[in-house]
């Protein structure tokens, strides 16, 4: 008997980045992040097939750039967001910056109750740095965003 998608359950979800140059992003999010890689697989060629790195209680896949899977640079970016909650954004965004990660938000104070920024790193992926300053309940941050959105 076959299980219908709503009977399925779902074991596992990570991110998988495809970058340019699976190394070099392995070591970035090591230094950047505090990434501890965890297994990884390469192709004849040497290139990265496949990488686990955990960041915390998270896993991220990496992989090396091919013609099936494109990296976000050929693409023209990418639109999907990593969010990231941490100890401390500043101190991470400082560490993503020393790596050659850009500003696309600045860290700062948000509204709803979060100090945090967005970058880019060095690979074309998007991460959301934040870190909880306020325990706000649903109504609050809605209440403010209304605020904030209403000119």
């Amino acid at each position: 008997m076959t299980q219908t998608p709503a009977q399925q359950t779902v074991t596992r979800l990570y991110a998988r980045l495809v970058v340019p140059d699976g190394p070099r992003a392995i070591d970035f999010y090591r230094a950047a992040l505090g990434a501890e890689e965890v297994e990884r697989y390469t192709g004849p060629d040497g290139r990265i097939v496949h990488a686990l790195l955990r960041l915390g209680g998270s896993v991220i896949a990496v992989k090396d750039a091919d013609e099936g899977d494109p990296a976000p640079g050929s693409l023209g970016g990418s639109p999907v967001i990593m969010a990231l909650d941490v100890s401390d954004a500043d101190a991470v965004a400082e560490a993503m910056l020393r790596g050659g990660a850009t500003v696309v938000y600045p860290v700062a104070d948000q509204h709803y109750g979060q100090r945090g920024g967005r970058l880019a790193d060095p690979f074309g992926h998007l991460w959301m740095i934040s870190q909880t300053i306020e325990d706000l309940t649903p109504g609050q941050i809605q209440e403010r965003t209304d605020e904030l959105l209403t000119f």
